[in-house]
Order: structure tokens, then C-alpha cells, then sequence
């Protein structure tokens, strides 16, 4: 997703739900938190430290969503598929360190 005000705002949106802790975790994403070893915090530096929309997915299956990416406090690259600021609680579909292997410096996937 390109760089514009409406993801800006949508960004600050998603941002400050997930710092008030208005936000949950699908089930999957809970496991991959567990299988991957991700914290809580991790997920709330995550959405503050140097963070961008870097896709978007206004037609998902359950509701559009985007994909962030941020960093903890301690520089580990997180993305973070979160659903729109619309609902009233941020539900984090999945999260995952991005492998480099598919990843161009973590914002743009490699080609096939």
C-alpha cells in the first residue's frame, strides 16, 4: 500500500486501539504468538516502533484487513495482519517474523 493520508490515519487508528488494549488475537494468531515466541508487548512495540501499512486487504474473507510492519524495542521485525480500525476491538488475524528469504528489507515480498 502506497504511502497516502488515508493509510496514514487508518495506521494511527489501528496504532492507538492497540495501545489502549482494544484489540484481541484469533485464535490462530495466538498460536503462532506461542509457536513463534511472541509477546504482548512484543505486539504493542510492534504497532508503535517505526510501523507502516505495507499491504492492504479491503476484500479478505472475514473483513478487510491490512499488514503491518514494526519493530520491538528491540529491533525484531514483526507483521502484524490486523483487522480496520471500523470494529470496535483491532483483531489481529496473524503475526510472524518476516523471513528474508520472502521479504526485500521486510516491506516488499520477493519475486517468485
Amino acid at each position: 500500500m502506497p504511502y497516502n493520508v488515508g493509510s496514514m490515519v487508518m495506521l494511527a487508528d489501528i496504532q492507538d486501539k492497540i495501545l489502549r488494549g482494544q484489540y484481541e488475537l484469533s485464535k490462530h494468531a495466538v498460536d503462532q504468538s506461542i509457536v513463534r515466541d511472541i509477546s504482548t508487548s512484543e505486539i504493542e512495540e510492534a504497532a508503535s516502533n517505526r510501523s507502516q501499512i505495507i499491504e492492504d486487504y479491503p476484500d479478505d474473507k472475514y473483513g478487510p484487513t491490512c499488514l503491518i510492519l514494526g519493530f520491538t524495542n528491540s529491533g525484531r521485525p514483526l507483521h502484524l495482519q490486523c483487522s480496520y480500525p471500523s470494529r470496535p476491538l483491532i483483531k489481529v488475524v496473524t503475526l510472524y517474523e518476516p523471513d528474508k528469504a520472502l521479504w526485500v528489507d521486510f516491506r516488499t515480498r520477493r519475486q517468485k
